[in-house]
């Protein structure tokens, strides 16, 4: 499967994403990018430690502490900081993991996908979401 490829399958088979980084400061991409995909109808988990709650949903400080089932890991973090949640988002069950625009780390890629995860790297969900349906 080629990049565009495996996007339009994670956006068609994703139901709960996980928004690692997610901020409370509407004019981050942490905080509009998982507030357009809640509007699109997918469930957003929250995950920062600094945070009670976002978009309505309750925050979980780590991915460890979701207690349901996780499609996709979509990750605000610096490319360095990416690999112990992407070791996370394999623990946890995720079937994919999402780096966002400028972010990347081939590593980590390397081992979600050895680990049967779709991974996209350095691209954002907000703008090939829109992409796809239109």
């Amino acid at each position: 499967m080629n990049k565009q490829q495996t996007m339009e399958k994670i956006m068609a088979q994703t139901k709960t994403i996980a928004v690692v980084g997610f901020s409370s400061k509407s004019t981050k991409a942490g905080y509009y990018v998982p507030a357009y995909l809640k509007e699109q109808g997918y469930r957003i988990i929250p995950v920062n430690p600094m945070l009670a709650e976002g978009l309505g949903e309750t925050a979980v400080p780590s991915l460890e502490d979701i207690t349901e089932p996780v499609d996709l890991v979509l990750l605000f973090q610096r490319s360095e900081n990416v690999p112990p949640f992407v070791d996370k988002a394999i623990e946890i069950g995720a079937k994919a993991v999402w780096m966002q625009l400028g972010i990347a780390n081939q590593a980590a890629a390397d081992k979600a996908q050895a680990a049967g995860l779709d991974v996209v790297q350095d691209a954002c969900m907000l703008v090939e979401h829109r992409r796809w349906k239109a």
